[in-house]
């Protein structure tokens, strides 16, 4: 789904909820450590365990949230559960541009939702999972 500028007022209910939910999904800074070590390699919920230091049922509460929001992915391997994030480059993307708002206090906003635009800055990508050149020349 593209998010249209303000000349398309014609945006889907159904798109913008499921945008909301997407949005809500990585509004909690837990699920967004979840989101960093998932773009390092899968994890079982028991490994997010170890590096969250939170209780299992409330990491398998954050999973679920990032799961039922199309985030994450999974697959059984025996009888643990692994997984991985369903669309790692997007989430690349998404979140260097959450960052460039962040570091611009909202002045490049505007820009960030116009994809013919590129954005000069210098964001730092040391929390979303590597260096994406190919993202960076984009905005």
């Amino acid at each position: 789904m593209a998010i249209d500028t303000v000349d398309e007022p014609d945006v889907e209910l159904g798109d913008l909820t499921r945008l909301a939910a997407v949005f809500k999904s990585l509004g909690d800074p837990h699920r967004l450590v979840i989101v960093q070590h998932l773009f390092r390699g899968e994890h079982r919920v028991t490994d997010l365990v170890a590096h969250l230091g939170l209780a299992q049922s409330t990491v398998s509460s954050h999973v679920a949230t990032l799961r039922d929001a199309g985030l994450l992915a999974s697959h059984a391997h025996g009888r643990a559960m692994y997984y991985t994030l369903a669309h790692p480059q997007q989430i690349r993307r998404l979140m260097l541009l959450a960052d460039i708002l962040i570091r611009d206090g909202g002045e490049c906003a505007e820009l960030c939702g116009m994809l013919d635009v590129e954005y000069r800055g210098e964001p730092s990508d040391d929390h979303i999972g590597g260096n994406d050149d190919a993202v960076r020349e984009e905005y």
